[in-house]
């Protein structure tokens, strides 16, 4: 349960800011006590996981504080709030949560090592040209810690978006993201009405709201991906009476059954945009918190794949269950591309792969829908949007 605004605003920020202090003033000897610890376990030095997590948790703290103090000096130059919602300060919260997620991304990279390379058509004039002529609504998986803000960030600094994003109303436990996404379009949506037809009118607001610079961010699978989830998603299905949909489920074992109501609501909602498809892998297999400490990515690579459908092409006047089959063909496609890149484990415990047995490492059809694309370059997001 998140707790009211005002307590979240009178505790949690100034505690945030308060931990952050603590920070900068323990962190040489803490550091000192983390290289003891790393010697002591004989830790390889280039892991030093206790000192690379103590690193990225003060960076991570120091921009935490600093997006706070950025935002409270906005709230007061707006007359104590009174113009947030007018374009020129929206633009500048924006511009704090790019400034914010640029701030985590180099953070990860420098202590980490992590990197994100982003496989899409290559940005030729006429592609450029084309992702800046229509808003855009984006589908992702879900899977990982962190998969949110590193799509976010990409949109921020690679498309030059203005992203909304539907998410998880316990985001606003952390105090930056709490303030800057309450004051710009998003959606949160407690855990427990995460049904699609309690927010489905949610997410045709923020849809019908998108301008040529807007990106719409839903997560049609509703959460991160475990065996469980994976196994009611398609007990849900069977419930309602859509056994081709659960046998499709079973056939794509990486990602949970899509919740589409969402989707093809947005769709309907904003009919000009360009739908982009998101696969990734590389964060799969971090579940818990355990999971990240026993199996720190460190030096590791985010592969993902995105694919943009025109709005043209974007199926909107089919007929319902023609649509909802649409965006199956898409997260199938999507599966298959997860299976040529990810080697954790099925819902069984067993090495995952595509429905047919087999990795596939094709990436599923081409920017624009179609059947056999030629991959565009990796993008290296070490530096953010730079071509390797």
């Amino acid at each position: 349960m998140v707790p009211p605004r005002l307590v979240r605003r009178l505790v949690l920020a100034p505690l945030a800011i308060v931990v952050a202090a603590a920070m900068v003033v323990l962190f040489p000897p803490l550091a000192v006590l983390a290289l003891l610890l790393g010697a002591l376990g004989r830790s390889r030095p280039h892991r030093m996981r206790a000192l690379r997590l103590l690193s990225f948790a003060f960076i991570w703290l120091v921009a935490e504080t600093a997006t706070l103090f950025m935002c409270l000096g906005l709230w007061l130059a707006s007359g104590f709030g009174g113009r947030l919602h007018t374009e020129p300060y929206q633009s500048r919260h924006y511009g704090i949560m790019q400034w914010y997620l640029d701030r985590l991304h180099a953070a990860a990279a420098g202590t980490l090592g992590l990197r994100v390379e982003v496989d899409e058509p290559p940005l030729t004039p006429a592609e450029r040209a084309a992702r800046l002529a229509h808003p855009v609504i984006v589908l992702s998986r879900h899977a990982g810690p962190g998969d949110s803000l590193l799509l976010v960030h990409h949109l921020l600094a690679v498309y030059r978006r203005r992203p909304r994003v539907v998410m998880k109303a316990a985001l606003q436990l952390d105090p930056s993201v709490d303030v800057v996404a309450n004051r710009v379009p998003n959606v949160f949506i407690q855990g427990r009405l995460t049904g699609e037809h309690l927010f489905v009118a949610q997410i045709s607001r923020l849809a019908g709201g998108l301008d040529q610079a807007g990106a719409l961010v839903l997560f049609p699978e509703g959460g991160n991906w475990t065996p469980g989830r994976w196994r009611r998603g398609i007990r849900r299905l069977d419930r309602m009476g859509r056994g081709d949909l659960a046998e499709r489920a079973r056939g794509m074992p990486h990602l949970l059954p899509p919740r589409a109501g969402g989707a093809l609501s947005a769709m309907a909602a904003c009919p000009t945009a360009d739908v982009i498809f998101v696969a990734h892998a590389g964060l799969d297999t971090l579940v818990s918190v355990a999971d990240v400490w026993r199996s720190l990515p460190i030096g590791h690579v985010v592969r993902a794949r995105w694919w943009r459908v025109p709005a043209a092409e974007v199926p909107r006047t089919a007929e319902a269950d023609a649509q909802v089959r649409w965006l199956y063909d898409w997260w199938q496609r999507i599966d298959d591309w997860i299976s040529g890149h990810t080697t954790g484990p099925g819902p069984d415990g067993q090495a995952r792969t595509d429905s047919h047995g087999r990795p596939d490492s094709h990436g599923g059809p081409d920017s624009h829908g179609g059947p056999d694309s030629q991959h565009g370059p990796r993008v290296s997001s070490g530096g953010p949007g730079q071509p390797e």
